[in-house]
C-alpha cells in the first residue's frame, strides 16, 4: 500500500479553505498513484475549534465541505479528521472527534476518538463523546486501524483503554494516527518515542500525521513520520512546514532508518515563534504588519528580530520612545538594532507628555519629590498609548515584548508594556531570551553586542536595574520553572546554591499575587508545558499559601 501523507496548515473556521487544502493534496496523491491519502485531526475545522462547535450551523457547514470531497475520493481514498454528530441526541455531548475514511464518493468508515484529553490546553470532554468501540477498516486488502491524536498517549497519561492494542488485537496491519498535537520544547522527541514504542509493542507499522502552523496561542510543528513494526522510523516529514510525501508501506523494511530532524532546542524555539507570529498575522489578515516599542533592551530586540523573520522587514515598525531616565546608549542601541534588521524606526520622546502628567499628579496628589511607582508606570503607559495610537491609525498590531520571567512576578505595567495583540516572548524565560539573541547573531550581527552585554533595566527611574527589585535572572528562572512548570510550592522548590528560603517564598508569592496582571495581558505563544494561557487556570482571588 502506498500512502500519501499531507502535513497541512489549516485555519480554524476556514471550512472551505481547509477543504481545498485536502482536495489539492488528494489530487496530488491520485496523480502519484497513492492508495490512500492521510491528513490530520479535525483538518476541516482546524484545531482547536473550541466553542465554534456550539454555534448553530458550524458542524453542518463542515459536513457540507466534507461532502464536497466526495468527488475526489473516487480518485483516491482519504482519511481525515472530522467533527461527526452523534445520532443519539438524548445524551450529552452530541459530537464525535473522528477519523473518517472517504472512498468512492461516500463515507466508508467512521472511527471516533477513544481518549479525550482534558488537561493543559485541552478540553475535549466539553464538546465530544468518546468512542465505545474500535474496529479496523478494510482498504485495498489491508486492515487499517484509525486513531486520533490522544489515542496514542496511553502510557504517558495513564489511560485504562489502549486503542492501539485493541486495533492490533482485532487484526489491524497498519495504524493511522491523525493528530493535531501542539508543540512545546521537547515535544517532537517525546512524540517520536511514544509512537515508536507503541509500534514495537503491538508489532504494527504506524503512520503519524500531524497538523502544522499556528492557531492562536498554539503552535503545531508537523513532524509527521512512519514507523515499521519494530518501531524504527522509516519516513520523516519536516518540522514547522507544510509537506507531502508518498510512503510505500509494503517496502518499509527496505527504507533506511531515519534519524530525528536536526534542530537544536533554541533553533526549534526560534522557528516555532516565527511560525506563531506569521500565522497569527496571516490567518487574521493583518497586512499592515507589526509595531514594536524599541527600548534598546534585549526583549524588544529579540521580538523585533522574530517579527522581521516572520513578516518581512518591510512590515515591522519600531518606535523608540526615550524618557528622562533613558540612557543615551539605550537609544543608540535601539536605532542600531533597527538598522541591523533593516526595519523602519520612528523616534517619539515622551518627556513632554511625562512632564504634563507630573503636573497633573501635583494638582491631584499634592507636591512630592517622587511619586514612586505611579511616576515609573506612567512612562510605560505613555509608551503603550503611543503604540496603540499607531495601531489605531495605521492598522498595525502591537507586539508586547515582555518575557515569562517578568510576567511571572508582575514586573510589568498594566496598560503599559503589556498592551498589544500578541505576547511573543510571554512563555520564554529571560535566560532563553538571551539564548535567542545569541542564536540570532550566529550568521551575522542582528542584535547589538551592547544590548547583549548590558545589565537589564526598565529605565523608569534614575540608575535603575532589574536586579534592584528581582533576583538575578538565572536564579529567578530556576525558581519559576520549578513553580510554574513543576507545580511545586515554596517548601518543595530546591533553592539554587546560596539562595535563601525567604527569596524562594518571595518569588512564589509574587507569582501568585500577579495572576490578575497575566489575565489582562495579550495572548501568549505557548512554548513550554505550562504557559500562561488556557492551559494554566488559577483564581485571581484566593488565600492558599500551601507549602507543597
Amino acid at each position: 500500500m502506498k500512502i500519501a501523507i499531507a502535513q497541512l496548515n489549516p485555519t480554524v473556521g476556514d471550512l472551505r479553505g481547509n477543504r481545498r487544502l485536502v482536495e489539492e493534496a488528494a489530487e496530488r496523491a491520485a496523480k502519484a498513484g497513492a492508495d490512500l491519502l492521510a491528513t490530520s485531526e479535525l483538518v476541516l475545522t482546524g484545531y482547536p475549534p473550541m466553542d465554534l462547535l456550539e454555534r448553530d450551523g458550524f458542524v453542518r457547514d463542515q459536513l457540507t465541505e466534507l461532502e464536497a470531497l466526495f468527488p475526489v475520493s473516487h480518485k483516491v481514498p482519504i482519511a481525515l479528521g472530522v467533527v461527526v454528530p452523534v445520532e443519539d441526541e438524548t445524551r450529552p455531548r452530541r459530537l464525535f472527534n473522528a477519523a473518517v475514511l472517504l472512498k468512492d464518493g461516500a463515507v466508508a468508515a467512521i472511527q471516533p476518538k477513544s481518549l479525550l484529553p482534558t488537561y493543559d490546553v485541552f478540553d475535549e470532554k466539553r464538546y465530544f463523546r468518546r468512542a465505545d468501540e474500535r474496529k479496523p477498516v478494510e482498504l485495498a486488502g489491508t486492515s487499517i486501524g484509525l486513531t486520533v491524536c490522544e489515542d496514542a498517549w496511553v502510557e504517558e497519561m495513564g489511560y485504562a483503554v489502549d486503542p492501539f492494542a485493541d486495533l492490533a488485537a482485532a487484526g489491524a496491519r497498519i495504524i493511522l494516527n491523525l493528530s493535531a498535537s501542539p508543540w512545546h520544547i521537547g515535544k517532537p522527541a517525546l512524540r517520536r518515542k511514544l509512537i515508536s514504542d507503541l509500534s514495537a509493542r503491538n508489532g504494527v507499522p504506524t503512520v503519524f500525521v500531524n497538523q502544522v502552523g499556528g492557531n492562536d496561542e498554539l503552535i503545531f510543528d508537523g513532524g509527521s513520520f512512519v514507523t515499521d513494526r519494530s518501531g524504527q522510523v522509516r519516513a520523516q516529514l519536516p518540522l514547522f512546514e507544510s509537506a507531502f510525501e508518498i510512503v510505500d508501506l509494503d517496502d518499509l523494511d527496505a527504507l533506511p532508518v531515519v534519524t530525528a530532524p536536526v534542530m537544536d532546542r533554541i533553533d526549534q524555539l526560534e522557528t516555532a515563534l516565527v511560525v506563531g507570529i506569521r500565522d497569527y498575522f496571516q490567518k487574521q489578515g493583518l497586512p499592515p504588519g507589526a509595531v514594536i516599542g524599541l527600548s534598546g533592551g534585549i526583549d524588544s530586540a529579540v521580538t523585533a528580530h522574530l517579527a522581521a523573520l516572520a513578516l518581512g522587514t518591510d512590515r515591522v515598525l519600531g518606535v523608540a520612545m526615550p524618557s528622562p531616565y533613558s540612557s543615551e546608549h539605550s537609544l543608540d542601541d535601539a536605532l542600531a538594532m533597527a538598522d541591523l534588521l533593516g526595519i523602519e524606526v520612528r523616534r517619539a520622546p515622551i518627556t513632554p507628555i511625562f512632564e504634563a502628567y507630573l503636573e497633573s499628579f501635583r494638582s491631584m496628589l499634592g507636591e512630592r519629590d517622587d511619586y514612586g511607582l505611579a511616576q515609573q508606570n506612567i512612562q510605560s503607559r505613555i509608551r503603550g498609548a503611543l503604540l496603540m495610537a499607531i495601531s489605531n491609525t495605521e492598522g498595525r498590531l502591537v507586539l508586547a515584548t515582555g518575557n515569562k520571567s517578568e510576567l511571572s512576578v508582575g514586573y510589568c505595567t498594566l496598560y503599559g508594556d503589556t498592551v498589544g495583540g500578541l505576547a511573543v516572548l510571554g512563555d520564554v524565560y529571560k535566560h532563553d531570551v538571551y539564548a535567542l539573541a545569541r542564536h540570532a547573531n550566529r550568521g551575522g550581527r542582528r542584535i547589538p553586542q551592547n544590548t547583549l552585554d548590558k545589565p537589564p533595566s526598565a529605565e523608569l527611574a534614575p540608575n535603575q536595574l532589574d536586579s534592584d527589585d528581582l533576583p538575578e535572572y538565572d536564579i529567578l528562572d530556576d525558581i519559576l520553572e520549578q513553580a510554574v512548570e513543576g507545580g511545586r510550592g515554596p517548601s518543595s522548590i530546591v533553592a539554587p546554591p546560596g539562595v535563601s528560603e525567604k527569596v524562594v517564598r518571595d518569588v512564589v508569592s509574587r507569582l501568585d499575587r500577579n495572576e490578575y496582571k497575566r489575565r489582562q495581558s495579550p495572548l501568549v505563544l505557548r512554548t513550554s508545558t505550562k504557559a500562561f494561557g488556557s492551559g494554566r487556570r488559577l483564581p485571581i482571588v484566593h488565600r492558599y499559601e500551601g507549602t507543597d
